[in-house]
């Protein structure tokens, strides 16, 4: 396992890490197999147990296991694994005895390539079986990491199948968990390197309906993983003070603005909300009050089809519902329940209230989690729902409604197809790679590596990052390289180009004029930045002095969808009042720019309708009230309707759009 050790190296210093973070008390032993001498009490004992030596014996965690772990010595000799699990369990038996049931754990990393000895009596099942029920009679946990992938190399496949099935018994018949890892980033999430106790949310009922009721248990299925709380160090205590804490202390204090000298004291304070431009206060017994207060209780609020939840639908954490363990009654109904919506393809919808005094109400949707584990009962699965205030929506076309030229053609799609296969996690025949169980966080693993690098060495600088964690937060280097031509391929089907409107103002019809036209350019350099304006400040309404960037920045306000409409709808009155108010033409010039920057815009936000039928009316309106000129003019700047070719959403044919105010309108007599 030479080739292994150092990633091996790598997991096991990392459980010593984060023991030194979390469990600063547990007290870990290393033990080694396959080494050229032998070193552990059972061969001075009884004899036997060959190539065993236990590195450190148990004891307290502390920095020197760490470099121990980081340091491991290179073994000359096949090993034996069971040997090693024996000496293990003498260890922890001679130490606690019968205590600490269920704490006493065993990790195994080997690759499980070398037979093992036969035993003096009995098959080597048989002997497994004899330890895994002195195992059990002790309350220890084993997990077993099988370490595979490229060291396997000339190893005989019958005795790691061998080896693989008795590693399987000790799953079977005792509290074992069996791993096999082929790649670096799984071993390192294989290992558990910190152990977290489940813990219930909720422990009562699921009501049916008032007369039927199932007593569960709920657990946090996932949870995202945070960093330590970094706490707050004085070095101000006298370095001879042994029992110095060196904790900070914060308090603050609250000061009148009218005079700042004067402390204002708890009872004397009370929060404001803002409402409008007036600051409402509300004291703590009246938000008591205001408070919703339900009470603790799971309950079904109905059934539906597993379709009509959409996956974007879930929120926050996963939960599991499990029967009450030992209620023969609860697994039945749970079972009976489960099987039913699986067979059905529905889900459940719940009201959630997980303790009494909880201030907010969850709804959310139970999914059926059938176990194909005789051993494991039924169970389901709960996934936090949005109310409407906490949905976001932002509504994109479809791509198939966009025209003919710009679907992708056959040749475009292959190599799309190819690209996304290239990519592919999971291929046929091969270990699925950065599969979720498996992968640690890599900024989580960063964090403790240079946290213990600066335990050691505090002015130490931050290294490079690990290959290993690299190979998680990139692109695989050799796939890549392997499927060269298929990104070339890609890259060629698909041409790149700048797009020039981007780049054009909003004052389109001044930069048409010609070069050496000197009209309308004498105040372009001093228009503001649309984008930059829109940052600047945020616009409620489109204004006198800069309609265009006004209208642009409305549009570009994310907080609310009410800014494209209300922007649109100011925009159309702004440039019927420019049209009304105009003396000869004069606002003419300056209605064309916004009307220019309404089409723009009602492009931009699939609101076609909208433009056309302003467009309609406003052209109405000039001939009625004698001032078909503005049309004339809008006809010599062609400027027309949106046509289906520029947005899906039009009923304008490219034609229609053409013969728009082409032909001269009768006159008004």
């Amino acid at each position: 396992m030479h080739k292994a050790l150092p990633e091996i190296e790598k997991v096991c210093s990392m459980l010593a890490e984060k023991k030194l973070i979390y469990s600063k008390y547990d007290e870990v032993a290393v033990v080694l197999f396959g080494t050229e001498e032998a070193e552990n009490e059972l061969t001075k004992e009884v004899g036997g147990y060959e190539h065993v030596v236990v590195l450190q014996n148990i004891k307290v965690v502390d920095g020197q296991l760490v470099e121990t772990l980081q340091q491991l010595p290179r073994g000359t000799r096949d090993g034996d694994f069971l040997d090693a699990i024996i000496v293990g369990m003498d260890m922890l038996i001679k130490k606690y005895g019968e205590t600490y049931k269920g704490k006493k754990r065993l990790c195994l990393l080997t690759n499980a390539q070398f037979p093992i000895k036969y035993p003096l009596e009995g098959t080597k099942e048989d002997q497994v079986s004899t330890i895994a029920e002195h195992m059990n009679t002790h309350g220890m946990r084993m997990e077993s990491i099988v370490v595979r992938g490229s060291l396997t190399g000339e190893a005989n496949k019958s005795v790691m199948d061998e080896n693989d099935n008795l590693l399987g018994i000790f799953s079977k018949k005792t509290c074992a968990k069996l791993v096999h890892v082929e790649s670096p980033t799984s071993l390192l999430g294989a290992l558990r390197t910190r152990k977290i106790s489940p813990v219930t949310i909720f422990r009562g009922d699921l009501e049916l309906s008032p007369k039927m009721k199932i007593k569960v248990w709920v657990y946090k299925k996932t949870s995202e993983e945070k960093f330590p709380t970094l706490k707050k160090y004085s070095d101000k205590a006298p370095p001879t003070d042994k029992f110095a804490t060196h904790e900070v202390k914060v308090d603050f204090e609250y000061k009148s603005v009218e005079d700042p000298s004067k402390v204002v004291p708890p009872d004397q304070r009370i929060k404001g909300y803002r409402y409008g431009p007036q600051v409402i206060p509300i004291s703590s017994a009246e938000w008591d009050a205001v408070k919703f207060k339900p009470e603790k209780s799971v309950k079904l609020l109905g059934f539906s089809d597993a379709k009509n939840i959409m996956r974007h639908y879930y929120m926050k954490d996963v939960n599991v519902f499990i029967p009450e363990p030992g209620n023969t009654r609860a697994i039945l109904a749970v079972s009976a329940l489960a099987r039913a919506m699986q067979d059905m393809n529905k889900v459940a919808i719940l009201r959630c209230v997980w303790r009494q005094g909880q201030a907010n109400v969850v709804v959310g949707v139970l999914t059926p989690n059938v176990s194909d584990n005789d051993n494991i009962p039924d169970s389901f699965y709960f996934n936090v729902l949005p109310f409407a205030e906490d949905v976001r929506e932002f509504q994109f076309p479809s791509f198939n409604n966009f025209p003919a030229s710009w679907q992708p053609t056959e040749q475009q799609q292959e190599a799309a197809d190819d690209f996304v296969r290239m990519f592919d996690l999971a291929p046929s025949g091969k270990e699925e790679a950065l599969p979720p169980g498996l992968t640690p966080n890599p900024v989580l693993e960063r964090f403790y590596r240079h946290l213990e690098l600066k335990s050691r060495h505090p002015d130490a600088a931050v290294p490079p990052l690990d290959e290993t964690l690299r190979m998680i937060t990139e692109p695989d280097k050799e796939l890549l390289s392997q499927n060269r031509s298929v990104l070339d391929v890609f890259r060629s089907r698909f041409e790149v180009k700048e797009n020039p409107k981007l780049k054009k103002s909003s004052r389109r019809f001044l930069q048409d004029k010609p070069s050496g036209s000197n009209e309308g350019h004498a105040n372009i350099s001093d228009e503001p930045n649309s984008s930059e304006y829109a940052s600047a400040v945020k616009v409620e309404k489109v204004g006198d002095a800069t309609p265009v960037q006004d209208f642009e920045a409305m549009i570009n306000r994310r907080d609310s969808p009410q800014w494209v409409g209300k922007a649109i709808k100011d925009m159309k009155n702004k440039i019927h009042d420019l049209v009304e108010d105009s003396y000869e033409g004069d606002n003419y010039p300056k209605a064309l720019e916004c009307l220019i920057a309404l089409r723009k815009g009602c492009i931009l936000e699939q609101e076609p309708k909208q433009f056309n039928d302003f467009l309609r009316t406003l052209c109405i309106f000039c001939q009625e009230k004698a001032l078909s000129s503005f049309c004339e003019f809008l006809a010599s700047k062609e400027l027309s309707l949106i046509s289906k070719t520029e947005a899906v959403d039009s009923e304008v044919t490219d034609d229609e759009a053409r013969n728009f105010l082409v032909k001269s309108e009768p006159k008004m007599e």
